[in-house]
């Protein structure tokens, strides 16, 4: 008796899992749903509050984090130096302010200048000059309203080329401060 009411209920069971998959249900060109069950053509009604995107803006716009925006100053995360000097060159001195004004409107964010030198010179005297360098940054982001415990100085001298060579190009684009966020 208990083994055929069992029975009974599987095949009840398996009846109700096929009814409930049998609905056929498509999206058509546009996107509306249609199918069994929705009025033909009837747009699904999900409430304008209850999707939203922060990746587009009103106009379809994809909104990227200035940091990643390729069109904004604060992509660009490499200042470069003269040689023998910790000079912010002036072509430098609008990204540097840039990342300035940007760490100062958002308090949340933490940085860390890494100044480098190029191999000419002894070891201590590039990882003196790196420092240097990184401090001036921190100088200028300061001035723009960052706070000092956002910005983290560290010096790797001649440890960490960009670029390996001797040649002008390479020793140049070997003296640098990274902006690392």
């Amino acid at each position: 008796m208990i083994i055929r009411q069992i029975s009974v209920i599987f095949f009840l069971s398996i009846l109700l899992v096929i009814g409930g998959c049998s609905g056929n249900k498509t999206k058509d060109d546009d996107g509306t749903m249609v199918g069994d069950g929705i009025e033909d053509g009837a747009p699904i009604d999900v409430g304008e509050d209850d999707y939203s995107s922060s990746g587009l803006d009103e106009d379809g716009a994809v909104i990227l984090d200035p940091l990643d925006d390729p069109a904004s100053d604060l992509f660009v995360r490499t200042i470069y130096f003269d040689y023998d000097s910790a000079n912010i060159r002036e072509d430098s001195m609008l990204i540097v302010r840039e990342h300035g004004k940007y760490l100062s409107s958002s308090p949340e964010r933490l940085v860390r200048l890494e100044g480098h030198a190029d191999e000419r010179g002894t070891r201590e005297y590039n990882l003196a000059l790196g420092e240097e360098r990184a401090k001036s940054v921190r100088e200028v982001l300061l001035l723009e309203g960052a706070q000092e415990e956002q910005i983290e100085i560290v010096s790797f001298g001649e440890e960490r080329p960009a670029v390996e060579g001797t040649d002008d190009s390479a020793l140049q684009l070997n003296r640098r401060v990274e902006v690392v966020y």
